[in-house]
């Protein structure tokens, strides 16, 4: 008689980090339900259809998921021989956005490239990019940032160019992303505390100088420390904000219940799409909101830390970059719509209005859904 433990049937192994997807699915349609609550009134008002910008993300959404089906396909490795090229590329496009006709402007900055309602804001493409080189370059030259001043200098370099363009346009926010997220990977691929040390003073430095050096940044400086003296000038986002804050309490005024979202909050289903959950789900739907963010970039970690162990040390620091990216920006975004930083335009990642933003999330989604693809084949011993 044959024993249990042979005829067992052997579990066949997981085809994919389902934490990581159920997270994704979770803040892709709470991002749908709260864009569309936050975007309703003014899609109502300014296009005489109240699910305006919600047709028009999921069709972002539908043109993301097909071509993240397609770059799924492509093997990590292209990514790795393609990182230089694809940077310059990027760099390229970040100066034809600021030459007159080729570039597209809006609220006073040159941000995107195209034609007619086709259009892409690059800077969006540029932290994709950005982290898909230092990956690359990590590898390369590990001993050299782990050891030599050089090693770090050269991308600082770079950066710098990339850090010019994105502030002539002008996207403080996106080069606080970029820069931040740089340093991030610089420091987890080994970098020497004390050259960390004086790399990020510098950069912080140099930040602060670039802040106060604009008139408008020196005010959102200002402003961000008081917006109550100044409510209906430079202070009003902030302060129409920390309203939503204020009103939304332990569970919230309710779904779709928003008075702040009337025309009261500026760019309540982009940039400031988070006060809209405060005040609508309270601090309830802000923790549930916090915690998928948390558990999504955790599972990111844990994808590059098994590429890592597998000696996949490129994928491992692309999974680590994308990593920093999202947590970063998610956290810069509640930190500027609560009031406890200043304000810049970025959006909610994977949750807030914007076409670019949707299709590069989801070619950031389908890189990290290929390496742990990799990952498991690699541990299985078939690649």
């Amino acid at each position: 008689m044959r024993s249990y433990a042979a005829t067992r049937q052997v579990d066949a192994p997981a085809l994919y980090d389902k934490w990581f997807v159920i997270a994704l699915m979770c803040i892709v349609a709470l991002g749908l339900l709260m864009m569309t609550s936050a975007s309703i009134v003014v899609s109502d008002k300014q296009m005489h259809q109240p699910f305006y910008f919600l047709f028009k993300q999921l069709i972002f959404l539908t043109l993301g998921t097909l071509l993240g089906g397609i770059v799924l396909q492509i093997d990590t490795s292209y990514w790795e021989k393609l990182g230089g090229y694809l940077l310059l590329g990027v760099m390229l496009m970040l100066a034809l956005v600021l030459i007159p006709g080729i570039g597209h402007s809006a609220n006073g900055s040159a941000r995107w490239i195209g034609y007619g309602p086709l259009t892409f804001q690059v800077s969006e493409l540029t932290k994709f990019m950005v982290v898909v080189y230092m990956a690359g370059y990590l590898v390369r030259h590990n001993h050299e940032v782990r050891y030599q001043l050089s090693g770090f200098i050269k991308p600082m370099l770079i950066l710098s160019t990339i850090a010019v363009l994105l502030l002539k346009e002008p996207d403080f926010g996106a080069t606080v992303v970029v820069t931040a997220t740089t340093l991030g990977l610089m420091f987890l691929a080994g970098m020497r505390l004390r050259h960390f040390a004086a790399l990020f003073s510098l950069v912080l430095g140099a930040l602060a100088l670039i802040a106060v050096s604009a008139p408008y940044r020196l005010a959102r400086l200002t402003t961000f420390l008081n917006p109550w003296a100044r409510p209906f000038d430079s202070g009003y986002q902030l302060t129409q904000s920390l309203i939503a804050f204020g009103r939304g309490g332990w569970f919230g005024v309710g779904l779709g219940k928003s008075i702040q979202k009337m025309f009261y909050l500026p760019e309540a289903h982009t940039d400031f799409l988070f006060a809209v959950i405060a005040e609508e789900l309270g601090l309830v739907g802000m923790l549930v909101v916090m915690s998928l963010f948390l558990l999504l970039v955790i599972r990111i970690f844990i994808i590059g830390r098994e590429a890592q162990r597998l000696d996949r040390h490129f994928a491992g620091f692309l999974a680590y970059g994308f990593g920093l990216w999202m947590a970063i920006q998610f956290t810069v975004s509640i930190g500027v719509n609560s009031g406890l930083l200043p304000t810049k335009g970025l959006t909610l990642p994977l949750m807030s209005y914007g076409g670019s933003s949707v299709l590069v999330s989801c070619i950031v989604i389908a890189v990290l859904l290929r390496i742990d693809h990799e990952n498991r084949l690699v541990g299985m011993g078939i690649k």
